[in-house]
């Protein structure tokens, strides 16, 4: 099972290493969740101002967020489905500060690479359908996160 990930950084701070460490998380991760083999989705790495543009522009929210995740899978009011047996599974875009990831590291007290692991586990399980929007679904969410971090070797 693998998924085909385009991973971006429009900072130059992502290296090499960590990209491959991600996108070995992503996958470990998609197995977990049993996700097709072949699906696509893209990780941007982008800067607080970007993502306080994009956070405002599409959720009316003008401040810096961490991760933002666009679920192209989820359809719209007005937009079409598109399918077919031969088309691949797109589940997304994943787009993460890197400036929060590691203004959160500190706060949160452990490394870089972990928060942007679990950075990228979050927008990944919000693709897949996940959400937070109330109690019982962040309980779900953050518990399949954190089993999904450990298992990988991730801890906090």
């Amino acid at each position: 099972m693998s998924l085909n990930i385009d991973f971006l950084d429009e900072t130059n701070e992502v290296g090499e290493k960590l990209t491959e460490q991600l996108e070995d998380l992503l996958q470990f991760a998609a197995s977990k969740e049993m996700v097709e083999s072949g699906s696509e989705l893209s990780v941007t790495f982008v800067t607080n101002e970007r993502i306080q543009e994009i956070n405002r522009e599409y959720r009316g929210k003008d401040y810096p967020t961490d991760v933002i995740s666009f679920a192209l899978e989820e359809i719209g009011e007005g937009e079409i489905q598109v399918s077919g047996n031969e088309l691949p599974r797109v589940l997304g875009d994943i787009i993460i500060s890197i400036k929060k990831a590691h203004e959160q590291a500190g706060e949160y007290g452990h490394s870089f690479e972990r928060e942007i692991g679990f950075l990228a586990v979050h927008g990944l399980l919000h693709l897949l359908g996940y959400d937070h929007e109330n109690e019982e679904d962040e309980k779900k969410m953050f518990a399949r996160q954190r089993v999904i971090l450990d298992e990988y070797g991730l801890q906090r």
